[in-house]
C-alpha cells in the first residue's frame, strides 16, 4: 500500500511547494467550486426558509375572494358594474362540497384609530373568529374576538402590539380600556401578537401588529356596509383538492351576481395551496440548478488539475526515467500522480467548503443581529444555512474526481521508457 507511505507523502508535498504558482492556480479553481456550491446552497436555504416562515403564516388550505367591477356585459348589464360580496353569498358557499367553513370580512384601509393625544392610521378588520383558523397569531393579553361579541354587535376591539405600542404607555395594561377607531368608542379586550407566531418577525407580523380587529356587523354599521362584504375566507376540507374547491366557489358566485362566465376581473381570489406548490417547485429548481453549476464549476477544477498533471509529468520526465532505470514498478509511479491530483484537489476543496461554512455563519449573525435589532431591511431572506453532509459528500466527490483526473497523467507517466527520458531534456 505504496500509497499510504509517510515518505510518499513527504515527497508529494515537496512537489507541490516546488511548484507554488501552478500549484496555488490549479487549487483556486477546485476551491473556487466548492466555495460557490457551499454558498449557492446556504443562501438558497436562506431565501427558501424565509418563504416558508412567511407561508406559514397562512393556513395552506386557505382560498378567498373578493370583487371589482365588471369587464364584459352579462344579461343585460353593461360592463363596469361594481358587484358586492354578501353574507347570504357565504351561506351558499359553505353548502359547496369540499367547503369546510366560510365567512366574511369588512375592511377600512387607512382608519383613524386614536386614545386622548396620541393617533395613527391603521386597517380595521370586521372579522369573525374564525379568521385565527387561516392566520397564525398569538395572543399575547386579553381574548380574540368571541361568537357573543359578533352576536351582539359589542364594540370591542382586539389590537396589535404595534397598536399598543403607539397608544399606550410603556408597561400599561391595555384590556379594558378604551379607544376611538373613525369616532366610535371601543373596548379593548385583547392583544395579538404575530411575531410570536411566525419566528420572530415578517411583513405578516408587522401587518398584524399594525391591524385593530373589530366585529364583522360592528364595523359594518360604521360603514354602512349592510349585508356587504369585502371578501369572503374560506377553508377548505382535505377530501378534495382546493383548486375544484376554487372553480367551483367562483362559477357560484358569478352565477349569484350574474356576471360573464369568462369575466376574470368581477370575481377575485386567491389559493394559498397553488401558492405554495409553485414555491415548493421554484426551490427545488433552485437546488437542482445550483448542484448543476456546483458540480460543472467542479468538474472544470478536476479537468484544471488533470492538465496541470500533464505537464508535471512532461516536466518530470527525466525524473521519471531515472526512478523506472532503478526499479521503481508502473503501479507505484501510477500512485505517486494520483496521490498528488488527490491530495491537491482534496486540500483545496476542504478549504473551500471551510470558507464558504464561514462566510454563511457570518452572513448568518448579521441577519439575525437585523431582525433582533428591529431592522428595516427585505424580509424576502432569512439567515443561511448550510446542509453540511451535502457539502461534505461534495467534497469526497470532488476528491475522487481528482483521483480519476490524476490517472490519464498517470498513464501517460507509466508509458515513459526509461532509456528516453533519460536522454529527454
Amino acid at each position: 500500500m505504496a500509497f499510504f507511505e509517510l515518505d510518499q507523502f513527504h515527497e508529494i508535498f515537496q512537489t507541490l511547494r516546488r511548484n507554488r504558482l501552478r500549484t496555488f492556480l490549479t487549487a483556486c479553481g477546485v476551491f473556487w467550486g466548492v466555495f460557490m456550491l457551499v454558498l449557492m446552497l446556504g443562501f438558497g436555504r436562506g431565501l427558501e426558509k424565509a418563504v416558508e416562515e412567511d407561508m406559514g403564516f397562512w393556513a395552506i388550505n386557505n382560498i378567498g375572494f373578493w370583487t371589482a367591477a365588471t369587464s364584459k356585459p352579462y344579461a343585460g348589464r353593461q360592463a363596469g358594474r361594481r358587484i358586492w360580496l354578501t353574507l347570504e353569498d357565504v351561506e351558499a358557499i359553505n353548502k359547496v362540497p369540499g367547503v369546510q367553513v366560510a365567512w366574511g370580512r369588512n375592511h377600512f384601509f387607512g382608519a383613524r384609530v386614536s386614545r386622548g393625544e396620541k393617533n395613527l392610521q391603521s386597517m380595521v378588520t370586521g372579522d369573525y373568529p374564525e379568521i385565527r383558523l387561516t392566520e397564525a397569531s398569538v395572543i399575547k393579553a386579553g381574548r380574540f374576538l368571541n361568537p357573543a361579541d359578533i352576536a351582539e354587535s359589542r364594540k370591542v376591539a382586539v389590537i396589535g402590539t404595534r397598536v399598543e405600542e403607539l397608544l399606550f404607555e410603556r408597561g400599561e395594561d391595555p384590556i379594558g380600556k378604551t379607544i376611538e377607531v373613525s369616532g366610535g368608542v371601543f373596548q379593548v379586550v385583547g392583544v395579538m401578537d404575530a411575531s410570536m407566531a411566525s419566528g420572530g418577525g415578517g411583513g405578516r407580523a408587522e401587518m398584524l401588529a399594525s391591524r385593530v380587529f373589530l366585529p364583522r356587523d360592528t364595523l359594518a354599521k360604521i360603514l354602512a356596509m349592510g349585508n356587504r362584504l369585502t371578501s369572503i375566507p374560506i377553508l377548505v376540507e382535505s377530501s378534495r383538492p382546493s383548486t375544484e374547491v376554487e372553480v367551483d366557489v367562483k362559477a357560484l358566485l358569478k352565477q349569484r351576481h350574474r356576471v360573464a362566465p369568462d369575466d376574470e376581473r368581477a370575481i377575485q381570489g386567491f389559493n394559498r395551496d397553488k401558492q405554495f406548490k409553485k414555491f415548493v417547485g421554484l426551490f427545488t429548481g433552485i437546488r437542482v440548478l445550483s448542484w448543476v453549476v456546483g458540480v460543472l464549476t467542479l468538474l472544470a477544477g478536476a479537468i484544471g488539475v488533470s492538465n496541470i498533471m500533464m505537464i508535471a509529468v512532461a516536466e518530470r520526465t527525466k525524473e521519471i526515467g531515472i526512478r523506472k532505470a532503478i526499479g521503481a514498478t508502473p503501479s507505484s509511479i501510477m500512485t505517486q500522480i494520483v496521490a498528488e491530483a488527490t491530495i491537491l484537489t482534496g486540500l483545496a476543496g476542504y478549504l473551500g467548503l471551510c470558507a464558504g461554512v464561514v462566510v454563511l455563519e457570518l452572513s448568518a449573525k448579521v441577519v439575525k443581529a437585523s431582525a433582533a435589532a428591529g431592522g428595516e431591511g427585505p424580509r424576502f431572506f432569512s439567515a443561511p444555512e448550510l446542509d453540511l453532509s451535502k457539502a461534505i459528500i461534495a467534497t469526497i466527490l470532488l476528491t475522487l474526481a481528482g483521483a480519476i483526473a490524476g490517472l490519464a497523467p498517470a498513464r501517460a507517466a507509466v508509458s515513459v521508457r526509461p532509456v528516453e527520458a533519460l536522454a529527454h531534456e
